[in-house]
């Protein structure tokens, strides 16, 4: 068991929940580095050896930033193929809009010191692979991000995003999270489904950790080709029907609602 200090009071944790939360957040993984690398057709000598490789399944990619990878590498394919999967848009009323319009409100207000991404660093936001290009650049919140898989808090987004500009980082919108267990309707009562899209990443086939570095990427990861898990049985690859959670992108500096809530 270990103490932790909340509110001015110690309570007791389960050793259990501190290992998890390790292993969860704070064990980095080469996987995704190897794996973006692969994507953006980056030469393997490029890649960046952060750490030893997690177990099998989810735990291969660091969690949090393994989310930002694998929306780096997909990005420009959204909506497209097998491996995604996205929440149905549902017609909205009034109390949904309204409900938007206040979760606009809480993150434009949250948003404003991290025009300056300095301080977003200052407060926990870590910029993910800042040396390759990307569309967007995730800046998140491990401890945010942790507790997003219990409660939605408009005001604490999972990750920040950013777009590189010749001076530094231009703030660009948020990234929410919700945990891969979360339904529709769980999805729904923390951002209306009639407004935005929950996207999740699945069918993607990885390969062996012993063979990231050599594996064809043009059917391996979440752009490639296989993507049924018989395919990934006969390649010999690690099948994940989903990896990690749910993300919707909002970008509450734009001025319409479709602007605001575009992927």
């Amino acid at each position: 068991m270990v103490a932790r200090a909340m509110r001015g009071k110690w309570v007791t944790v389960p050793t259990s929940v501190v290992l998890l939360c390790l292993i969860r957040f704070w064990t980095p993984s080469a996987l995704q580095a190897t794996e973006m690398n692969a994507l953006e057709g980056k030469p393997q000598s490029q890649t960046i050896s952060i750490g030893a490789q997690d177990e099998e399944g989810e735990g291969a990619v660091h969690e949090h930033h393994g989310q930002e990878a694998m929306t780096a590498m997909a990005e420009a394919h959204a909506g497209m193929g097998p491996h995604f999967r996205w929440t149905a848009l549902r017609s909205s009323t009034e109390a949904e809009r309204r409900k938007a319009a206040d979760i606009v409100r809480a993150l434009r207000a949250a948003l404003e010191p991290y025009r300056d991404y300095h301080r977003a660093i200052a407060d926990g936001y870590e910029p993910f692979l800042p040396q390759v290009e990307q569309p967007h650049y995730h800046f998140t919140s491990k401890w945010r991000g942790f507790k997003s898989a219990f409660r939605f808090n408009a005001a604490q987004p999972t990750s920040l995003l950013y777009k590189k500009t010749p001076g530094g980082y231009e703030l660009e919108g948020a990234m929410y999270t919700a945990p891969k267990r979360a339904d529709e309707e769980d999805l729904h009562k923390r951002i209306p489904l009639s407004i935005a899209q929950w996207h999740a990443h699945v069918n993607i086939c990885l390969p062996r950790k012993q063979e990231v570095k050599s594996a064809d990427w043009t059917r391996f990861g979440p752009n490639g080709s296989i993507s049924t898990e018989s395919e990934c049985d006969r390649a010999s690859g690690r099948w994940n029907a989903q990896l990690f959670g749910w993300m919707v992108h909002v970008y509450p500096f734009r001025q319409t609602l479709e602007q605001i809530w575009t992927h």
